[in-house]
């Protein structure tokens, strides 16, 4: 894989909009994320569609692709952050240029519908990173903890090598409706976090998997399936897939018919191991059948009852999010209940 440069203070980073303008219709939220971008160290280099009216953007997956094109292109770029996520990215793919990009392998983040975007060019054999957008994330940075805004410092600018996977003590389901000016960069209220939950594993290698990382949002993956976008059957060999909910909260029988679906295309059995994000906005009880539902098919339906399972991590629809860097290599200690990273995810 191809590692992207490690950030610095006054690095110039792109923002862009690849699926919805959400800017235009909460820039509140908007430019508190950008502040916050600033406050870590960051020179915010706004791209067109970072600010185009949301049905310009909408109607124009060129212009979004173009976007992700220039910036690529563009010498004076260290790294491009997704504005928010969406539900059509997957409509630029076709206007991404491989070749741009190929050339110019450099930091890229977002999450939600920007997992479609993330796919297509981790598959050019580039590390790609699934955390916080500018409006979902770093939009709320300043009112998360301190924990939690030294990870993604350390983080981001390369201090965070081969390390543990972290844990933190409480979350949040989402943001107040931003259609109030004084919501912009708050939380809803703080739950406790009770931590992940790990399932399986094979005695034979004393319950520990390890293996590059790829995935996202789940909804947004299907869009892919059966597509020129979707990997090769040999793709999934030995990878640690990760997925997780949207903020949509999809009945826990269509995350079923979607695992089935990964079963019968013959993944689960090529995977080294299986994790999913906090499930957002389900009760405890409905992430305990959630749970559930992932055993049942993948031990029960599909015979893998040696895949390492991990559900509730700190990624996805809720905050704070870790940040999950595809094609970089994870290990999981189902006894010991932890999961490391094995390298860094850039150029050294």
């Amino acid at each position: 894989m191809i590692k992207p440069k490690q950030l610095k203070p006054g690095d110039n980073i792109a923002v862009l909009s690849p699926s919805t303008g959400l800017p235009s219709v909460f820039p509140q939220v908007y430019h508190q994320g950008l502040s916050n971008l600033k406050a870590l160290g960051f020179n915010v280099v706004e791209y067109p569609t970072a600010t185009m009216d949301i049905d310009e953007v909408f109607n124009s997956p060129q212009a979004r692709a173009r976007d992700l094109n220039n910036a690529f292109g563009d010498d004076n770029i260290d790294g491009i952050i997704s504005t928010i996520g969406g539900s059509d990215s997957a409509r630029i793919l076709k206007y991404l240029d491989a070749e741009i990009i190929k050339a110019n392998p450099k930091f890229i983040m977002g999450f939600s519908d920007f997992t479609a975007v993330s796919a297509f060019i981790h598959q050019l054999g580039i590390v790609t990173f699934n955390g916080p957008s500018v409006m979902a994330g770093f939009a709320q940075i300043h009112n998360m903890s301190d924990e939690y805004q030294t990870y993604v410092r350390s983080f981001i600018y390369g201090e965070h090598n081969e390390s543990e996977f972290p844990v933190f003590t409480h979350f949040s389901d989402g943001y107040p409706d931003w259609s109030e000016p004084s919501a912009a960069g708050q939380l809803k209220p703080q739950q406790i976090n009770t931590g992940p939950r790990f399932y399986q594993g094979d005695s034979a290698k004393k319950y520990k998997a390890s293996g590059p990382l790829f995935g996202g949002c789940i909804e947004v993956l299907e869009m892919l399936k059966g597509t020129q976008y979707w990997p090769r059957q040999d793709f999934w060999r030995g990878k640690v897939l990760f997925l997780e909910t949207s903020q949509e909260k999809p009945a826990i029988d269509y995350v079923r018919y979607w695992l089935r679906n990964y079963g019968v295309m013959g993944v689960f059995e090529q995977l080294s191991g299986l994790v999913f994000g906090r499930a957002r906005d389900y009760s405890d009880d409905e992430k305990q059948l959630l749970d559930e539902v992932i055993l049942s098919v993948v031990k029960e339906e599909f015979g893998c009852d040696k895949l390492p399972i991990v559900t509730n991590l700190d990624f996805g629809h809720t905050d704070p999010q870790m940040i999950l860097p595809l094609g970089i290599s994870i290990e999981i200690d189902v006894q010991k209940q932890k999961i490391k990273a094995l390298e860094s995810p850039f150029k050294l």
